[in-house]
């Protein structure tokens, strides 16, 4: 089956400093492919790194590009050798084009959208997923029980953080954010304990809720000097999985630290990982993950949805660091 529109209006980067409004041309899929009539997609700071030209994904083949890396929408096509979605079928997904009426994503990289999940929900939700995910059990080596701290978890993947180590049954997840007014989101969303590194000692509050051990497993969003202080709040033998770098990606570290305490320190991106190395990532949602989304255990935390138009709006809001949670944009 083919859509019957030829053209579909997209975000277009590499035109300008801002994404630039255009009509594009429907691409048909490929082997392996879907074509996804798109409803609502979700910006990421990736977005605006490649905006800003520091963030260069290997699925990013040209300087000109359609934006956007999370979607939720229907299957409008099918292309050769896909299986597991037909047309008409709810999906969210990750890959670059995102922010397009139509979008093509290679089908391994593709979620159904369980029955409970609105579209706001699913698109807001594929990334954060894969992300935590995959930092918390592929990398991390997570098991239940553990005690995980959760670092810069006010971010849109970093409250899917702290979800998801709730529902896969961590003992104890502590939180941080550099604000006392976004404290009270990460407590709704199930951190036991909440510090703010502005004002509180992480070290002290750490080992004070865990009889001075530290925790099991970090999963770090922020990187920049507060890294440091990870090590310390680590246990002995402990795990530290840095995702992203919100504070800077240099940092000073003390290596007596990480040899006394035998820490594992773990760097993980998708950005250089092949489609096939993506694809496990997501193969691995569909028994652990998809059904604590289901159930309603894991949810994205929605800051705001944005009609289409009001995309550079929208990019303006996310820069400013005011935004708890994910923003959405709405499809034409």
């Amino acid at each position: 089956m083919t859509t019957t529109t030829t053209t579909t209006r997209a975000l277009v980067g590499g035109l300008a400093p801002e994404w630039a409004y255009r009509d594009v041309e429907v691409p048909g899929p490929g082997p392996g492919q879907i074509l996804v009539r798109v409803r609502l997609a979700a910006l990421n700071r990736a977005d605006l790194y490649m905006l800003a030209g520091t963030y260069s994904p290997n699925t990013k083949t040209s300087d000109v590009f359609t934006a956007g890396l999370e979607l939720a929408g229907e299957v409008e096509a099918v292309g050769t050798g896909v299986s597991t979605f037909a047309v008409g079928d709810r999906v969210m997904g990750a890959g670059l084009g995102a922010f397009a009426g139509h979008a093509l994503i290679d089908h391994r990289h593709a979620l159904a959208v369980p029955a409970s999940l609105s579209w706001t929900d699913a698109a807001a939700l594929p990334v954060g997923l894969a992300t935590e995910h995959d930092a918390l059990v592929t990398q991390g080596g997570f098991a239940a029980g553990e005690r995980v701290l959760v670092v810069g978890a006010t971010t849109g993947i970093g409250l899917i953080g702290v979800q998801l180590a709730k529902a896969l049954g961590a003992g104890l997840v502590v939180a941080t954010t550099t604000s006392d007014t976004k404290a009270r989101t990460l407590r709704e969303v199930g951190a036991d304990v909440v510090v703010n590194t502005m004002t509180d000692s992480l070290v002290e509050v750490v080992h004070g809720v865990t009889d001075g051990a530290g925790v099991d497993l970090v999963l770090d969003h922020i990187g920049g000097q507060l890294f440091a202080q990870l090590l310390s709040a680590t246990r002995v033998r402990g795990s530290i999985v840095n995702i992203g770098r919100l504070g800077g990606a240099q940092t000073t570290i003390d290596l007596d630290v990480v040899s006394f305490r035998r820490l594992r320190v773990q760097g993980t991106t998708f950005s250089v990982r092949t489609a096939e190395e993506r694809g496990d990532v997501y193969a691995a949602l569909a028994t652990e993950v998809l059904p604590v989304v289901a159930d309603g255990r894991v949810r994205p935390v929605v800051d705001r949805v944005f009609p289409f138009g009001a995309a550079h709006e929208a990019a303006d809001y996310l820069r400013s660091g005011a935004p708890v949670g994910k923003l959405v944009l709405e499809m034409p």
